[in-house]
């Protein structure tokens, strides 16, 4: 019984002290600040987009496999550590959807899909294979009308369940309700096919618009 309550805390544990000795890295895409781990062949990356829209803050995500052997990645694999410790789970892709269906002004959506695609566009080493690109393509060929398109940009941007054969790479966004306030500071931890990702975010990053203020 002993040795039962003890295994899960020390694989926490040696994932944790795997996630501490790879080197996250940093670095400036489409004027989005990204950091970027690699572990066990699965390259993950996130940067976090300057505007709010309803009540959410909203995460970008990459996933890159080049391990040997294929991945599922799942939307509950993410989690926000706030700095007080407490956790928070991004919201379902379809009540995402359907709020902005409901709500949200194409100006909104606009302005989402705008710096989404910004980030994602200016990395030009990244090719992804089944992400926002492609999702797009296939939502908006299906509907007519402008509330119709917001609801389908959304869900072509939201992070779905995926399965990546080797080679292969995905990528969307988190929805993580704030009330329309700042994300603060906190982590985003990534525990999926047996690695732990762990990245710190101690100040909000907004877009760079060189030689403008931030006003503008």
């Amino acid at each position: 019984m002993l040795l039962a309550r003890t295994l899960p805390l020390l694989l926490l544990a040696s994932l944790s002290l795997a996630s501490a000795s790879a080197q996250v890295i940093e670095f400036e895409s489409g004027g989005l600040i990204y950091q970027t781990l690699t572990r066990n062949g699965l390259t993950v990356m996130f940067a976090q987009l300057p505007s709010h829209i309803r009540e959410y803050s909203v995460v970008q995500v990459a996933v890159s496999n080049g391990s040997s052997k294929p991945v599922i990645l799942k939307m509950e694999d993410f989690t926000w550590v706030r700095a007080d410790g407490n956790t928070m789970r991004p919201s379902a892709p379809r009540y995402v959807v359907q709020e902005f269906l409901e709500k949200a002004g194409r100006n909104e959506v606009v302005r989402l899909v705008s710096a989404y695609e910004q980030g994602l566009y200016g990395m030009k080493n990244l090719r992804s294979t089944s992400g926002y690109e492609q999702r797009r393509l296939s939502a908006l060929a299906e509907v007519n009308s402008a509330k119709l398109k917001a609801a389908a940009a959304a869900s072509a941007i939201a992070f779905v369940s995926t399965k990546l054969a080797p080679g292969e790479t995905t990528d969307g966004a988190l929805f993580l309700v704030t009330n329309n306030k700042p994300l603060g500071s906190g982590k985003l931890r990534v525990l999926t096919n047996g690695s732990l990702f762990d990245f710190n975010l101690t100040e909000e990053q907004p877009l760079k618009h060189p030689g403008k203020s931030d006003s503008h």
